[in-house]
Order: C-alpha cells, then sequence, then structure tokens
C-alpha cells in the first residue's frame, strides 16, 4: 500500500476544508434573532389572549393561569404528534423552545419516539430524556439556591 506524501495529505485536508464550508449552512445571527423573537412573542400572546378570556369568563389569576399552562401544553402536545412543532422548533429556534411550550414539546416527542418499545420500557423509561435534565438542574438550583438563602438570613446578611 502505498503512502500519501505531506503535500497530498495537507491538499486532501484543504479540499475536506472547501467541501465543510460549502455544505455548512450559513446562519444570520440578526435573522434567527428575529425569528426567536417574532415566534416567542407569538407563543406568549397566545398565553396572554388565553389569560384574558379566563379572566373575562370570570376565572380569578390562579385559575387562569393554569388554564393557560394546561392549553398551551396541550397545544404543543398536539402539534408534536402531528409533527408540527418540529417544523416550528427549526424555524424558530429557541423562540419556540424556550416557552413552557418547548417543554412539553420535548417530553411528548421522546414520548412518541420510543412508544414502539413499549409502556414500560419505551414511554416510562425514556419519556424524560430530553426533560429530565432540566427537571433535575433546576431542583437542583433551586434547593442550593434556598440553602444560600437561608444561610444568608441565619449570618443576618439579609433581614
Amino acid at each position: 500500500m502505498q503512502e500519501m506524501t505531506k503535500e497530498e495529505k495537507e491538499q486532501k485536508a484543504k479540499e475536506y476544508e472547501q467541501y465543510v464550508s460549502k455544505v455548512t449552512p450559513k446562519h444570520s445571527l440578526p435573522l434567527n434573532m428575529g425569528k426567536a423573537f417574532l415566534v416567542g412573542g407569538i407563543i406568549c400572546m397566545l398565553g396572554q389572549g388565553i389569560l384574558n378570556v379566563a379572566k373575562s369568563y370570570g376565572a380569578d389569576s390562579q385559575t387562569a393561569g393554569s388554564w393557560c399552562s394546561l392549553i398551551l401544553i396541550f397545544a404543543s402536545v398536539l402539534l408534536t404528534g402531528l409533527n408540527l412543532y418540529p417544523k416550528l422548533g427549526k424555524f424558530a429556534g429557541a423562540g419556540a423552545l424556550v416557552p413552557i411550550t418547548g417543554f412539553a414539546n420535548s417530553v411528548a416527542a421522546s414520548a412518541i419516539e420510543y412508544q414502539k418499545e413499549g409502556q414500560v420500557f419505551g414511554i416510562g423509561c425514556k419519556i424524560f430524556t430530553i426533560a429530565g435534565p432540566v427537571i433535575l438542574y433546576g431542583i437542583f438550583s433551586s434547593w442550593v439556591l434556598g440553602v444560600l438563602f437561608c444561610l444568608l438570613r441565619w449570618m443576618g446578611v439579609l433581614g
């Protein structure tokens, strides 16, 4: 077997770099930020609309908030099941992934993906594959901040 010379290796490396730069999609940060802002804003606007409608029917703030969360989660799961939410997420990036709808999408997508493996070993074990770390670190960080708050209060730094 014939070995490549140093020049041939460098030429191959250059060709590979050119190929990678040609096939790598180019992204515009301002455009991506605009799309995220637009879609995230629309989701938040829908949530505010749900809150306003619930309050107009006589619900208190807490009940209206519960209905808002429930409806947004249901819509996200439904759109995930219809394979529309992933397309929205691809278009909007963080604008579709950050609100409560993105969290519901991650749980529903995992459940849909692993349903073939059965109720227990598929859905039951894998449903929090993506959302699990969010829950874990959310609970852990709130615990750390709670302990820190108690220590600072005990030391008299906070009143």
